[in-house]
């Protein structure tokens, strides 16, 4: 696992961390993989999805496959999605199922369309336990899982109870070959609008790593807002290479 790096700044982006700690990874993913060559890594450090592009790149040096090197992605971001969603049906999240995809950052799609209680839509399940969820409520749902960490940062100067809690829970999964479905980072192949671009979809998670994705059945704005997202991934990565 690494989480390696300089801290994020109050005020500043993920994706302003990059060149800082884009030169840190450059000297110890070498390292890590002379010297344990079977390993799965687990990036933690952000921007996580360039973080995971890179490390998989310096791997590939040592003949390491890019489904051994994954990113902690979107992960956070999922549950807190289902916990908000929780939170507001008045159901436990683990019975909540939704995803957040894309950059792990400010351009996360979060996917209403495919949100799901007990098998219904969140439409479905709001006329059934009378509590609807109008678009101011997605609104702010949307608002606190995208901007969580610039208000944790404002209130305590770091993030670490959520994402250590995240990662303990892909490392579980890894130790134990659980072959859960997670919204992890890897590097994307096959997927439209996102070839070549490592960003957060669901995976099926095991020991040897990240052993497929999962796309979606998003709607129009879901699918352009990945675009998006990938866009800015892309751009991001492309100057490095």
């Amino acid at each position: 696992m690494i989480a390696a790096g300089v801290a994020q700044r109050q005020g500043e982006t993920r994706l302003q961390l990059l060149q800082r700690n884009a030169d840190v990874f450059r000297q110890i993913i070498p390292a890590i993989f002379a010297h344990a060559p079977n390993a799965v890594l687990l990036v933690v450090t952000n921007p996580v999805d360039i973080m995971t592009h890179l490390a998989a790149d310096f791997a590939a040096e040592f003949g390491v496959p890019r489904s051994r090197v994954l990113g902690s992605g979107t992960t956070l971001d999922t549950a807190r999605f289902r916990a908000l969603l929780g939170l507001h049906f008045g159901v436990d999240p683990h019975y909540v199922h939704g995803y957040v995809i894309g950059e792990h950052g400010d351009s996360e799609v979060v996917v209403w369309s495919q949100a799901t209680i007990a098998g219904l839509s969140l439409d479905e399940f709001a006329n059934i336990h009378g509590k609807p969820i109008s678009a101011a409520d997605r609104r702010d749902i949307d608002d606190n899982v995208r901007h969580a960490a610039y208000q944790i940062i404002n209130g305590k100067g770091a993030t670490y109870y959520g994402i250590g809690s995240a990662v303990a829970r892909i490392v579980d999964v890894l130790l134990h070959d659980q072959r859960a479905i997670l919204t992890i980072c890897s590097r994307m192949a096959g997927v439209p609008d996102c070839d070549g671009v490592t960003l957060a979809l669901p995976h099926l998670v095991g020991g040897d790593g990240a052993l497929a994705t999962i796309p979606l059945r998003l709607n129009d704005a879901e699918r352009a807002g990945l675009r998006r997202s990938a866009g800015i991934l892309r751009e991001a990565i492309e100057p490095l290479e």
